[in-house]
This record gives C-alpha cells, structure tokens and sequence, in this order.
C-alpha cells in the first residue's frame, strides 16, 4: 500500500461525512433559490476547495509553524487586502468587502481569518507559561483590533466580531487569568457603547434596534429578519419541497442564498432536512473538538480551537439571526452559505487540521 494511500485511508470520514452533508444541503438550497448559474459557481467553489483541502491535508504544518516570516507575511498581506479595497474595490450594494476576479468575488475578510488563527497559535504557543504578562494580551489585542477595524469600517460587523471571538477564544485556551478576563469584559462594555456613539452607521444601530423591537421598522430594516422567521415556520416537519417555498421563491425572504439560507432550507426542506443540518454541524463541532481534547502539542491545539471558533460563531450568528435570536449582521452560514472565499479558506482550515491530526 502506497504512502499516498495510507493517508487517504487515515482521513477523519465522520468530519468529511458532516462536510458533505453541509454542502450537499447548500448546493441544493441555492439551486432551488437562485438556480443553475449559482450553482454551477458554488461547485466550482466546492470543487478548489477539495483540491485545497488536499493540498494543505498532504502539505508539511510543521512548515507553516516553525517559519514566523511566513507568519508575519500572511497576516501582513491579509491587512494590505483589507486596506486595498478603500481604493480598489467596486461597492457592491454600498459596501466595499471584495475584489472583483471577473465572475466571482473575493472577500479579504475570510483570507484573514485563517491568517490570524495561525498568527495567535503561533504566538500563543510559545509565550503559554507567560499568560500572566498583560502585555501578551495587548500585543495579541493590537493584532486583532487593526484587521477588525477595517473589517467594521467596509462595514461587516459580523466578521469584525468573530475576530474578536476568535481572539478571545484563544486566550480562554491559553489560560488567561481570571481577572484579565474579567478586566478585557469591562473594556469590551465600554468599548461597545464608544462604537454605538461614534462609530457605527445608522443602519447597524436600527438592526439591533429592530432586533429589540421587532415593530420598528417591520416594512424596511426588520424586513429580512420578519419573513425569514415566516419561512421557518412554513416549513413545516417536511417542508414545502424544493423550489416550492413562497417566502423563498417569490422574492420576501432577501439573499436566501447567502444570508438566510437556513430560513430557505427550513421552509423547502422542513424541520426534518433542518435536524440532519444541525446534526452535521454537532458531527463537525464533536470530530475536530475531539482533536483539541487528545493533542498536547499547543500550536495545533491552539489552531484547532481557533478555526472551530471561527465555525461555531459563523454558524451560531447565522442560525441565530434567522431564528430572530441575533440582530441581522450578513454572516454566512459555513459550508452551506454561496459564496467562494468562505468556504476555499473552510477547507484549507480543514486541511491543516487533518493534517496535524495524522501526524500527531
């Protein structure tokens, strides 16, 4: 039996199994919604992705650890892009979050996720027995506060706070003390209602605002978030069959591709079609939780946990603000959502994560 094989072999199949359920049941939800050019794009998304994935699956993460130039040069050209589409990049519905690459899109954002998540696994992993230095967090904190920032400013509050979950996840991980965290809650309050005065848009105060009053604004800003509820409970236990949804297809539900595709899902494939997403999502969070659990080498312990940070907030924030249990913030459902940058960066994240798991 060849080497290749061998790894092949190894792969974690109850992760790859939770994998394919999500994008088999996105790949459907945005057939059903926005037809055969979408799909078409998704699965030539889907497609780089598994090439990705097996690049980064078969591809030394030692090579990625042990060169903190790489690093650094990563996170570097993470916030160059960032700061490139101040002065590159076409608005799309008034925002500036992508470069255009002729038909497809690609969003910076994603790109510097999974580069902090090295730079924080790289940087945590060394300095462990020094959490109790403030200055850790800070020099940590600086890291994450600048991408978040020209994340918010695009504006994309949702990416911009899973960075900081992100951040703070692996500090939690790290062992901070106790009272630095407690210290980080407080500033993390003070800094909020500074972004609510000054910094955020108008729109974004009515979101959560129409998230706390539903009445606001039901015809406008609480439009997405009334009909996407709607959508959930026409659903039913079995749904209302694929192209079938009226909220769906009849244009009521907004980006039933993107945003609320849970919502789009839920009422064309019923409750049932939505307990095997969610199961898939436990599967997911279970399998590479399990990984974190055994490793005791802390660089891809500290990786792991961060890149299932990132998953859990994306998933939790999408679901929840289809639920109407978060204000609405434009965060994609992972695996499951259109869109290439999010889901090639998923499974390059997967990879790595593969890859350390059978070397270790």
């Amino acid at each position: 039996m060849t080497r290749a094989l061998k790894k092949i072999i190894n792969l974690d199949y109850f992760l790859i199994s939770s994998v394919a359920v999500l994008s088999f049941l996105g790949l459907l939800s945005i057939y059903s919604s926005k037809g055969v050019q979408f799909l078409e794009r998704q699965a030539i998304f889907f497609a780089l992705g598994i090439l990705v994935f097996f690049f980064f699956a078969f591809f030394d993460w030692r090579a990625i650890k042990e060169n903190s130039f790489l690093i650094l040069g990563l996170y570097f050209i993470g916030i160059a892009l960032l700061l490139g589409l101040l002065f590159f990049a076409s608005p799309v519905r008034n925002v500036r979050r992508w470069y255009n690459l002729g038909p497809f899109l690609f969003a910076p954002a994603e790109f510097i996720k999974l580069a902090l998540i090295i730079f924080l696994a790289k940087y945590f992993s060394v300095r462990h027995v020094e959490m109790y230095q403030i200055r850790h967090i800070l020099v940590s904190g600086i890291t994450v506060a600048l991408p978040s920032f020209l994340i918010f400013r695009q504006p994309d509050l949702g990416s911009s706070l899973i960075l900081i979950f992100l951040w703070i996840g692996i500090l939690l991980i790290s062992g901070i003390k106790l009272k630095h965290f407690l210290i980080l809650c407080l500033v993390g309050i003070l800094l909020s209602f500074l972004a609510w005065g000054f910094i955020m848009q108008d729109y974004q105060k009515e979101r959560i605002i129409s998230f706390m009053d539903p009445q606001f604004d039901p015809q406008g800003i609480g439009w997405g978030g009334t009909h996407a509820r709607i959508a959930i409970g026409n659903g039913g236990f079995l749904g209302q069959g694929i192209g079938e949804g009226s909220q769906t297809q009849y244009g009521f539900l907004p980006e039933p591709h993107t945003d609320f595709i849970f919502a789009a899902i839920a009422e064309e494939m019923g409750f049932l079609t939505v307990s095997v997403l969610i199961l898939a999502i436990g599967v997911f969070i279970g399998r590479i939780s399990l990984f974190i659990s055994k490793t005791k080498t802390n660089f891809p312990r500290l990786f792991a946990a961060g890149f299932l940070v990132i998953f859990i907030s994306q998933a939790f924030i999408n679901i929840g603000m289809n639920l109407g249990l978060l204000p609405i913030m434009g965060t994609p459902l992972p695996l499951v959502s259109y869109g290439g940058s999010n889901l090639i960066f998923t499974f390059a994240g997967l990879g790595i994560i593969e890859n350390m798991r059978r070397s270790l």
